[in-house]
C-alpha cells in the first residue's frame, strides 16, 4: 500500500530488512523519504486502464494511497516540517489522479486509513495536524472534473475526533471498516451527520471465514438506520490482499447478492 508507491516516486529509499510488523504475522518494509518527493512518471495508469477494459461495461476504480498514509506509514526526513513532505506526496498523487480520468477512469479511490493515528500526542496540536490533512488530501484529489468521483477509505478508529476533519475532505464516498465494531462507529454519523455516500464494511477480511448473504443482509439493514439507502454503499471492511481466491470469490458472491437484493426492495 506504501511500499509500492515508495517504488515508483523520488525522493524515497528503502532498507533490505528493516521490516516492522503490521498485525499478526503480517509485516511490512517501511521506505524511507530522505528527499524531495515527485512522482517521474505513471504510477498506475497501465494497469487500471487494461482493468477497466476487460470490464467494459462496469467502471474501474483506480487505487491510490492518500498523502498522509504514505508519510505516516514511512521513515520521514526531519529537516522540514511533515506537512510540507505531505505536501510534495500530494502533488505526486494528484499528477497520478489527473492521469487516470485522462485515461478514462471516472472513479478514483485515494486511501487515508492513517489519518486518525497521526493526530499529535497533544490536543492542543490537533487542529493544525488535521488542517493541513485536509488539505493536501485535497490538493491530491481536486485536479479531476465534478464528474469523476473521489473515494476514500478508513480502517477502524475513534471517528469522534475527527469526523469534521472526514467531512472536509469532500470526498464524493467514503468507505469505513466497521464489521469489527458492532456498528458502534456509526454512533458518529449519528452525532455528526453525513450528507455524501459512505459504504461501512459489511465483513470482516482480516477472517477467512466466508460471510452468509443473511448476516451481511441483516447488517446492512441496520445500517439504514443511520443513512439513508440511496447514499449507502455494500462493500468488504478492506482490502482483500490477504484473503485466498475462492474464499474472497465466493464473499463478494454473497456480497453482490445482498447489494442486488437491495437495490430492488430500494426500487419497489
Amino acid at each position: 500500500m506504501v511500499e509500492f508507491f515508495g517504488e515508483n516516486l523520488e525522493g524515497f529509499v528503502f532498507t533490505k530488512k528493516g521490516w516492522v510488523q503490521s498485525y499478526g504475522s503480517r509485516c511490512v518494509k517501511p521506505p524511507v523519504i530522505f528527499g524531495d518527493v515527485s512522482r517521474p512518471k505513471a504510477m498506475t495508469v497501465d494497469v487500471a486502464k487494461f482493468a477497466q477494459s476487460c470490464s467494459a461495461n462496469k467502471p474501474v476504480k483506480g487505487m491510490l494511497t492518500g498523502p498522509v498514509t504514505i508519510l505516516k506509514w514511512s521513515f520521514v526526513r526531519d529537516d522540514q516540517p511533515l506537512s510540507q513532505t505531505a505536501g510534495q506526496i500530494a502533488l505526486a498523487i494528484r499528477d497520478e489522479v489527473v492521469d487516470l480520468e485522462a485515461a478514462g477512469i471516472k472513479v478514483i479511490q485515494v486511501d487515508e486509513p492513517a489519518i486518525r493515528e497521526g493526530l499529535p500526542l497533544r490536543k492542543a496540536d490537533y487542529a493544525a495536524y488535521l488542517e493541513w490533512s485536509v488539505d493536501v488530501f485535497r490538493l491530491a484529489t481536486t485536479g479531476v472534473t465534478n464528474q469523476t468521483q473521489i473515494h476514500t477509505h478508513f480502517c477502524y478508529s475513534d471517528f469522534n475526533e475527527i469526523f469534521t476533519a472526514i467531512q472536509n475532505l469532500d470526498a464524493d464516498v467514503i468507505t469505513i471498516e466497521n464489521s469489527k465494531s458492532d456498528l458502534k462507529l456509526l454512533g458518529a454519523l449519528e452525532t455528526h451527520g453525513y450528507a455524501a455516500e459512505i459504504g461501512p464494511g459489511l465483513y470482516d477480511i482480516h477472517s477467512p471465514r466466508v460471510p452468509s448473504v443473511e448476516e451481511m443482509t441483516a447488517r446492512f439493514a441496520a445500517l439504514q438506520k443511520y443513512i439513508p439507502a440511496e447514499n449507502l454503499w455494500a462493500n468488504p471492511d478492506c482490502g482483500l490482499k490477504t484473503r485466498g481466491w475462492p474464499e474472497v470469490k465466493e464473499s463478494l458472491e454473497n456480497l453482490v447478492a445482498v447489494a442486488v437484493n437491495a437495490r430492488r426492495q430500494h426500487q419497489a
